[in-house]
């Protein structure tokens, strides 16, 4: 099978420049030759990340995330590196085919192929003679044909046993089949778990199937929703429903609108509005909050307009903190969800309320307000005292003061009295450096030598022409795929080609070393490169005299032992030369 060459992908990479990239998810400023903005790969509150266009590389200084337009996409948006590819071509006019592309064996495919299996399964029953009923329940909930084929809406049959019979003739393993979560075992033998209801696939973050919700309809079955179980590949604290089709209109909009259900999701839809994902009901972790952070710069909290709601919200405003994110909050009156509120009140009225979202601080008072009695004077000092606490955790200036203003207005208090009890903002703390962990003498001057390597071709040059062995496996060998990719690409060399060449031999510590020393601070003189090339020959010389002098000590044959003394009086002479 044919597969996507070093050089194609190399034409790839320099379609684009990676400023442009990147600046297309986080705004960059340039300061000097380099471009500067908030990492998205940890907590950063600060520009640490900084976009070098002469080497096509990124470089975080605080958490040392590293690597070249590539690595970027495949991190920020969980791709795989042949997707991340594909991405890149995409945005730089050039036509890819992955389809005949050979890739690695997938981990669990077997669990991916059954959901593949199960999702078209479902589609062409929706589609045949047996789905009539539910396509006519699915049009009077105003979900038309374009929808079901988006959103890949199927069916499972009344005859439960319609999986399970095509699993077993694929000779899927038994263990396998229930490991699924479609297929159940009891007395009667395996058969399907789902029977009779409309299917809705719930994919992962790449867009594919790893579970179902199904929904009843025309039956008085009392589980209206049965939910695959968490399996190895479907973990709901890891995914957000409809990630993977809201991600660009959520990148190009600069907005992500978050709410509870994939029903809710697909009702925002019907009416345009695609920059949409789904919790599915589960409380958002720290997983969901990154992705969220990912997607885009604003973030519009929009869950269901019950007390059950409002709770979710709340959590969620909480978990958006911890990674430094403050969203918007829209809060439907009723107690609707938004898939009810969009069918009753139709989309202008629900535009308009996610049109004046409110912030945080206008959302808590307003909760605060509704669980406490303000013509109650304990309740209105406990509501006022909750206010000052929210007020003390804002870091803008303004809000706290536009906040407090309405404070003092609503409640009648003393405007110096009710400033006492803020808390003074204290000046932000200097950003943290991470720890650069402790390196020996031979480490650093290996280090040393594969930076200048990689940012002069003199380096590459001169360690040629120097002929020396470094003294670590790992930093020998990454040198010398340097020296490799050096002359395979005719005496020139590039380092972000460089960093996929390296990512591509699926050798995790060169990676590792890459990254680190893509991230040191140096620059590249002549004196340096010559420096590091004597010191590292020099240690070569000192692990030969070590190694022989352990021999002599062990050695008992006296001709030998005076060879060895001969050697070891030539090494400690050349060693002498080189001081």
């Amino acid at each position: 099978m044919p597969t996507l060459d070093n050089s194609k992908i190399e034409e790839i990479r320099k379609s684009v420049n990676i400023v442009d990239i990147i600046s297309e998810y986080v705004p960059l400023t340039q300061r000097g030759r380099n471009y500067f903005g908030v990492c998205p790969f940890h907590d950063d509150h600060s520009p640490s990340m900084s976009v070098t266009p002469d080497l096509q590389i990124y470089t975080c200084f605080s958490c040392g995330a590293t690597g070249n337009v590539f690595k970027f996409i495949m991190d920020y948006e969980n791709l795989s590196f042949m997707d991340a590819v594909k991405k890149v071509a995409d945005k730089g006019g050039i036509d890819v085919n992955l389809s005949s592309i050979k890739s690695k064996k997938v981990v669990n495919s077997d669990l991916y192929e059954m959901y593949d299996i199960a999702k078209k399964t479902y589609q062409n029953n929706l589609n045949s003679e047996y789905g009539t009923k539910a396509k006519e329940y699915l049009a009077k909930r105003d979900i038309n044909e374009d929808i079901i084929k988006e959103f890949g809406i199927g069916l499972s049959l009344i005859k439960n046993d319609v999986l399970t019979n095509i699993f077993i003739k694929k000779e899927f393993k038994n263990a396998d089949i229930l490991k699924s979560g479609l297929i159940v075992q009891n007395g009667r033998g395996m058969h399907d778990i789902y029977s009779n209801r409309i299917m809705f696939p719930l994919d992962n973050l790449e867009g594919k199937t790893v579970g179902f919700s199904g929904r009843i309809y025309d039956t008085s079955d009392t589980s209206k929703y049965i939910n695959t179980r968490e399996t190895e590949i479907f973990k709901k604290g890891e995914i957000l429903y409809n990630y993977h089709r809201a991600k660009d209109a959520c990148r190009l909009s600069k907005t992500v609108i978050i709410m509870e259900g994939f029903m809710d999701v697909i009702r925002a839809y019907t009416i345009g509005v695609t920059n949409v994902v789904a919790s599915m009901g589960t409380a958002i972790t720290r997983n969901h909050a990154n992705l969220l952070k990912k997607l885009a710069p604003n973030i519009i909290l929009l869950f269901d307009g019950d007390a059950a709601g409002e709770k979710a919200t709340i959590s969620c405003i909480e978990e958006l903190a911890n990674v430094g994110v403050t969203p918007k909050v829209v809060r439907l009156e009723e107690n609707l969800d938004p898939d009810d509120y969009i069918r009753k009140y139709g989309k202008d009225k629900f535009m308009e309320k996610l049109e004046n979202p409110l912030n945080v601080m206008e959302f808590k008072m307003q909760h605060m307000r509704a669980t406490n009695n303000l013509d109650d004077p304990t309740e209105l000092a406990k509501y006022i005292n909750e206010c000052l606490k929210e007020l003390n955790r804002i870091d803008d200036d303004i809000l706290r003061e536009v906040t407090l203003k309405k404070l003092v207005n609503e409640s009648g208090i003393d405007e110096d009295l009710l400033r006492s009890k803020l808390v003074k903002k204290e000046e932000k703390p200097k950003r943290v450096l991470r720890e650069e962990p402790h390196y020996d003498k031979y480490e650093k001057e290996e280090r040393n030598l594969i930076f200048y390597m990689l940012n002069s071709v003199m380096a590459i040059k001169k360690y040629m022409k120097k002929v020396i062995i470094l003294p670590d496996d790992n930093y020998r060998a990454l040198a010398n795929k340097i020296r490799y990719f050096y002359e395979e690409h005719n005496n020139t060399f590039d380092v972000a080609d460089f960093y996929t060449y390296i990512s591509r031999i699926d050798n995790e510590e060169l990676v590792k070393i890459l990254d680190s020393v893509l991230n040191m601070k140096d620059t590249v003189t002549d004196e340096k490169i010559d420096a590091s090339l004597e010191a590292i020959s020099g240690f070569s010389l000192e692990r030969e005299r070590n190694r022989i002098e352990k021999e002599i000590e062990k050695d008992t044959d006296l001709a030998t032992k005076k060879e060895k003394l001969r050697k070891l009086t030539e090494l400690k002479s050349r060693g002498e030369k080189n001081d």
